[in-house]
């Protein structure tokens, strides 16, 4: 019972919530409200009866705010109407609607059981004052502003209960939405270290047979030397089997697709083949490189060539037959990425991918320490711009990479 009776005792401000509507209608009910509260206040055969009907069509207004206090005011002037100042005959209903009015306030903002309590409550006293010969109408009017009552609680819980459902609906969105990012993010750090797999793989694979050749370039080596290079060659073997053992599930098949592609993973080499294939499929595509072109760390070629790819592939999926430029500028530290279309010249067909583009595009850029920006332009095109470092540096040791 305590549970029931609690949100009615409740002091606690509970306002009436704005509409999710166009600014200028955001507060519509809180006016029709007030519009409502003075048309009700204007009954009364003396003074005594118009200030008492006044009080109790302001608990219209208080109910904006404080719905159970706004309540239990109304129910008192009800109580001194009925028992001092009864209505004419020609308006005995008003008073029973402004007590509806503040039951559908407070069943908007209460559980339906402590609502319903409130109603009982209400439809009890009315009968009550009848019985007791008070001024409250006849048994028909008695009759009329229970079934008030019970419309007005009906009607705000389901009012309620809509904007719940509604509630729920955008967290559990909401939810999705991070949730689908955040597996976004994972599916796209996997695919770079599928990729990554190889350039690591090759680079363990050299050490060991450098360290396993190293004896045989020196003429009668130290005893010291070909132990050393021996033991550079096991760790090197160690952790290219460990890696391999890590990362093999990465290679594996996922739940009901295709073999997982094991072809060499490809290069700023390869740019030149890019821009020819997309320009085959009609998409006017131009290269500009500024600085002297060089070759660079593998993982950044591998990132800088998959960053120029996404972005032509969403050009061509949402700007199609916009003018292009790809840009390259090899910088003494930094090798910085330009990607600019124009404004798609058609309509953009439906687009089949799943939107992991800039994610994916992202994740490369920040897994090299990189900076990425992507946006429109000021002419209405696309714009995809990275900036990588070409020179890495070792991260200082911790406490777990120091020695025991």
């Amino acid at each position: 019972m305590a549970n029931v009776l609690n949100p009615l005792l409740t002091t606690t401000p509970h306002p009436l919530p704005a509409l999710t509507w166009p600014r200028p209608l955001r507060h519509l009910p809180h006016t029709l409200v007030l519009l409502a509260a003075v048309a009700l206040s204007a009954t009364g055969a003396d003074l005594p009866a118009r200030l008492l009907a006044i009080t109790h069509a302001a608990t219209l207004l208080l109910a904006l705010r404080r719905p159970p206090l706004a309540y239990w005011l109304s129910l008192a002037c009800f109580t001194a109407l009925a028992l001092g100042h009864p209505p004419t005959p020609a308006n005995e209903l008003w008073a029973w609607l402004v007590q509806a009015g503040t039951l559908f306030l407070l069943a908007l903002r209460l559980p339906l059981l402590p609502a319903a309590t409130a109603t009982a409550l209400s439809a009890a006293l009315g009968a009550s004052l009848k019985l007791l010969g008070a001024g409250v109408g006849s048994w028909a009017t008695v009759a009329t502003g229970t079934a008030l009552y019970a419309t007005a609680l009906l009607a705000g819980a389901i009012r309620r209960g809509r904007r719940e459902d509604r509630n729920r609906l955008a967290e559990q969105i909401a939810a999705t939405a991070e949730e689908r990012a955040q597996r976004t993010v994972l599916e796209e750090r996997a695919r770079i270290a599928r990729e990554l797999h190889d350039v690591v793989a090759h680079h363990m694979s050299l050490i060991s047979i450098q360290a396993d050749a190293a004896p045989y370039r020196v003429p009668d080596p130290p005893p010291e030397l070909v132990t050393e290079l021996a033991s550079i060659r096991a760790n090197a073997l160690e952790g290219l089997a460990e890696l391999r053992r890590l990362l093999g599930l990465l290679r594996a098949d996922p739940p009901g697709g295709t073999r997982a592609d094991t072809t060499p993973q490809p290069s700023l080499d390869q740019l030149d083949a890019l821009l020819s294939q997309v320009r085959a499929t009609g998409l006017p595509v131009s290269a500009r490189v500024r600085g002297a072109r060089r070759t660079l760390p593998p993982g950044v070629e591998l990132s800088a060539y998959r960053i120029v790819q996404e972005a032509l592939s969403n050009t061509l999926r949402h700007a199609p037959g916009a003018p292009t430029t790809v840009e390259l500028g090899y910088g003494r530290t930094t090798l910085t990425l330009r990607v600019t279309n124009a404004p798609a010249t058609g309509p953009a067909p439906p687009s089949p991918g799943a939107g992991h583009g800039l994610t994916g595009m992202r994740e490369r850029a920040a897994m090299l320490d990189g900076d990425f920006t992507a946006g429109p332009t000021p002419e209405g095109g696309y714009e995809v711009a990275a900036t990588l470092p070409t020179r890495t540096t070792p991260a200082p040791p911790t406490d777990k990479d120091t020695p025991a």
